[in-house]
Formats: structure tokens, C-alpha cells, sequence
């Protein structure tokens, strides 16, 4: 028993969201794409359970109960009410920590499809969505990897128009941004945005399309994200006046902006001069779509 998966980072190329409801959540309303680029986890055969964490964004990540892996892993287990042979799982973490690119979610994911599958769990895909819903706001889109339009809390998801495989360039400036702090700020600046979906086609044919129509979306915390981490401002401005890009834009609550291109010589070029400007920076050439694994 070894096998991997991978758990991509999610990208909100659109994120609406309301005020604080009584139930004491936001309201929101975003289409969400997953990049072929993330973190790797992997099930193996062990005594007793464990779970690893390495790679360049794992040192002091929690590999203890708390950690979205074994939250996933101890949940399903618990919904499945049957015994299973110890196993371990390794995750090696190559998304930043607190980016918006919705990592622990994306991870819990991978978990979820890896033990249901290699240990033969008698859950059905509702089931098992059931289980990625109860883990956080992006767990049931995370679950499947794959575009969608997520609604209320995030967990009521229908399909999204149809996507093209789109060329794009992630950007974080190492600066990790709590998404408590970023809400706070958003309910100070009471930028409050609609939430019923917007008008769209059934499909998009080109980036260009795409980037077109985002344009007249938003993300409705960029705001209060550059106000929690300026850094996050320098990114997308940066971004913004390149070229090559499309649309910049934050993705969730940030720190991690993305650009729309439209193919990848010109994602390429991008990146290349991303990383001279900025060398500090985290910059990663990706395709968004998905499912990818």
C-alpha cells in the first residue's frame, strides 16, 4: 500500500461575499479553479498511524490531531464504523501556510479520496462530501478538485461554466495572512457584496473570454487583505502592470495573488520576471482547471 496523490491549490477567480448572517457566517459566492500544482500526500503501510509532514513549507505545520490530514482521516474513519489495518500518510507541503490557496483544505481532500479508495470504505460520494463539508468552508469544493460555483458557506456547490484550461502565475510574498484578522477588516469596512450568482455563459472558449468576464467580478476581501498584509497590495499592483497579465486579483483571503495569460510563453515570461523583480517572493507558473490527479 503506497499510493499519492495530489491536493492542488484552489484559486477563487471570483469571490463575492455578504454580511455576517445570524447563523454567524458570511454568505458567499465564488468560482473556484484548481492549479496542477500543490502538495503531495502519500498512504503507506505502517504499525501504528502516523502522519509526516517535510517540504519546503512543513517545518512547524502541526502533524499532531489538530492538523487537517488527521482531522479528515480520523472523521472518515469515525463515519465508516469499521476497523482498518494501520496505515501512514506523508505530506509534503509545497503550498505556502495561510495563502488563500485553500492548502489544508485541499490536503484533507486528498486524504479523503486516498483512504476511501486503498482501504475500501463502504461510502458513497455524498458521504463522503458530507465528511469534507464538516472540515471547513472550502472542504466540499477541495473534496473533488475540480471547477465549481460554491455557495452559502461554501458548501453548497453546483457546476461551473465550462472552463478552459487556463495558463496563470501564483504570487505570495512569504507573508502569511489569518483569515480571522482579514474578516474582522472586512466587517469594519462593511464592503458588503451580493451573492446571487452572476450571469454567466455555459462556456468560455478562450483566457481571454474568461479574463473579460472576471473582470466585471471581484474579490470582495482584496481589500481588507491589503489592509491585514500591505505586501499583499505590492503583489498585485506588481501583477497588474505587466503585459502579460490578463487580470490580477486576490485569491480568498489572501496572501496569494494570481494572473490570468493568455497561453504559456507569455505565463512563462511572467514568472521569469516576477522572480528577477522580486526574488523573495513565491512565484509558481501553473495551469488552472482540474481535476488533475
Amino acid at each position: 500500500m503506497a499510493r499519492t496523490a495530489l491536493a492542488p491549490a484552489k484559486v477563487n477567480l471570483f469571490l463575492h461575499v455578504g454580511a455576517l448572517g445570524d447563523d454567524g457566517y458570511h454568505p458567499l459566492c465564488s468560482l473556484m479553479a484548481f492549479a496542477d500544482f500543490g502538495d503531495r500526500l502519500t498512504l503507506h503501510a505502517a504499525d501504528a498511524p502516523e502522519l509526516k509532514v517535510t517540504g519546503p513549507f512543513g517545518a512547524g505545520l502541526d502533524a499532531g490531531a489538530d492538523n487537517l490530514v488527521a482531522r479528515a482521516a480520523n472523521a472518515l474513519l469515525a463515519a465508516a464504523r469499521r476497523p482498518v489495518a494501520p496505515f501512514g500518510l506523508a505530506l509534503d507541503k509545497q503550498l505556502p501556510i495561510a495563502a488563500g490557496l485553500g492548502g489544508g483544505s485541499s490536503d484533507a481532500g486528498a486524504a479523503l479520496r486516498l483512504l476511501r479508495e486503498e482501504l475500501k470504505l463502504p461510502m458513497d460520494d455524498a458521504a463522503l462530501q458530507a465528511v469534507a463539508a464538516g472540515l471547513g468552508a472550502d472542504g466540499a469544493a477541495c473534496l473533488w478538485a475540480r471547477p465549481v460555483l460554491a455557495e452559502g458557506r461554501g458548501d453548497r456547490l453546483s457546476p461551473a461554466p465550462g472552463l478552459p484550461v487556463v495558463d496563470a502565475v501564483l504570487v505570495n510574498p512569504r507573508a502569511p495572512v489569518s483569515t480571522p484578522a482579514v474578516y474582522r477588516r472586512f466587517d469594519e469596512l462593511a464592503r458588503f457584496g451580493e451573492v446571487t450568482p452572476p450571469p454567466a455563459p455555459e462556456a468560455f472558449e478562450s483566457a481571454v473570454e474568461l479574463a473579460a468576464w472576471l473582470s466585471i467580478q471581484r474579490n470582495d476581501l482584496e481589500a481588507a487583505a491589503i489592509d491585514v498584509e500591505p505586501t499583499v497590495g505590492a503583489v498585485l499592483e506588481t501583477l497588474a502592470g505587466e503585459p502579460e497579465t490578463l487580470l490580477a486579483r486576490v485569491s480568498g483571503s489572501g496572501g496569494t495573488c494570481f494572473a490570468l495569460c493568455a497561453g504559456d510563453i507569455e505565463a512563462e515570461g511572467l514568472a521569469e520576471r516576477i522572480e528577477a523583480i522580486a526574488p523573495d517572493w513565491w512565484v509558481r507558473r501553473v495551469r488552472l482547471g482540474g481535476p488533475w490527479d
